[in-house]
């Protein structure tokens, strides 16, 4: 007791509460990693490697080439999301770090789940380089945000202006359909209208301060994420040798990514063919055309990242804590500087 109340005067804890939490935190990072294994097992077991090597080899050197680039591309645009969230937090961290840690992210994210590339991913490779989870979680939030926003707006273009047509056993009319496009495009004015003009533009979420983007950021989310998505959708539309339309394709698409989340399946295996067959199969498309697409879409824009992001991703674990080092020191662990004006 003597001992104990030594310890408390002078400020310091027992020896044992000091060792508690970093073995604690050793055992969580186990067990994600033993996650991540799990998933990959699980995901590679699902793919059909036979006919994913036979589609890539049915398309010219041109189209993979193009494909290829749009890719590239599609990526480089999901790291301007944590660029974006780099300038709303106000943290340090060097554009090439940010862009890599969030190719990493987003390549296990649409592969294996959010849980995994944007939560877990994004915690695990933001904090070893020093930025405090408060900061984390804001660049994972607007990010999130940014991905949804442009999927908002170009959805609510494509339903409100009857671009696509849902198969007849989905119960869903087309005048509804138009009704929830124009519901879309509305949330969309009022978040565009509360970044202008709102005078309330700070809350606190769980501890978590959360500030509402300018106009200008705002615009940029839309920009952005609207673009991405349009590059995928430009992907699938190569690998279909241009035979439909590309606003179908796309529309096809955001059906098939909301399908996907709503499922919770590893890069919604199994529910991006059913979606795509069952709106552009028959008239549109032969099966075997769009099951040949999609196969090809599924290896080089989930597979070849993913297995690139693993590699990258053990090279920044061993550099970490030199890049950590040589990172400045300012707005680590604090607020950013849009949080106290609500600019950008």
């Amino acid at each position: 007791m003597k001992h104990d109340d030594s310890s408390r005067r002078h400020g310091r804890q027992p020896k044992q509460k000091q060792g508690r939490w970093p073995v604690i935190k050793k055992m969580l990072t186990a067990l994600f990693f033993i996650a991540v294994v799990v998933l990959l097992v699980v995901y590679a077991r699902k793919v059909d490697w036979g006919d994913v090597a036979q589609a890539i080899t049915h398309y010219s050197r041109r189209s993979v080439l193009i494909v290829t680039g749009l890719v590239v591309v599609s990526y480089l645009l999901y790291g301007i999301y944590d660029l974006i969230g780099r300038a709303y937090c106000g943290h340090k961290l060097a554009v090439s770090q940010v862009m890599l840690v969030s190719f990493i992210c987003y390549a296990f994210t649409l592969t294996l789940s959010t849980w995994v590339g944007g939560i877990g991913m994004r915690y695990r490779l933001y904090s070893r380089l020093g930025l405090s989870n408060s900061a984390i979680t804001r660049i994972f939030s607007l990010s999130l945000a940014t991905n949804w926003l442009g999927y908002i707006l170009l959805a609510g273009v494509v339903c409100a202006f009857g671009v696509i047509k849902l198969p007849g056993k989905w119960d869903i009319s087309d005048i509804a359909l138009r009704l929830i496009g124009i519901g879309l495009l509305l949330f969309i004015a009022a978040y565009l209208w509360c970044c202008a003009f709102a005078k309330h533009r700070r809350w606190t979420v769980r501890g978590q301060k959360l500030v509402l983007p300018s106009l200008r950021m705002a615009g940029m989310q839309l920009l952005v994420s609207c673009t991405n998505w349009m590059v995928m959708a430009a992907i699938i539309y190569v690998l279909l040798n241009n035979k439909a339309d590309f606003p179908l394709v796309l529309g096809v698409l955001l059906v098939s990514s909301i399908a996907g989340v709503i499922v919770h399946i590893p890069a919604g295996i199994g529910v991006l063919e059913a979606v795509f067959v069952a709106m552009l199969g028959g008239e549109h498309l032969s099966h075997g055309t769009i099951i040949a697409a999609l196969l090809a879409y599924r290896a080089i824009y989930f597979i070849a990242p993913l297995l690139l992001a693993i590699v990258l991703y053990f090279g920044l674990e061993s550099r970490a804590d030199a890049l950590r080092a040589k990172t400045p020191s300012r707005d680590k662990n604090v607020g950013p500087d849009i949080a106290e004006d609500g600019e950008s």
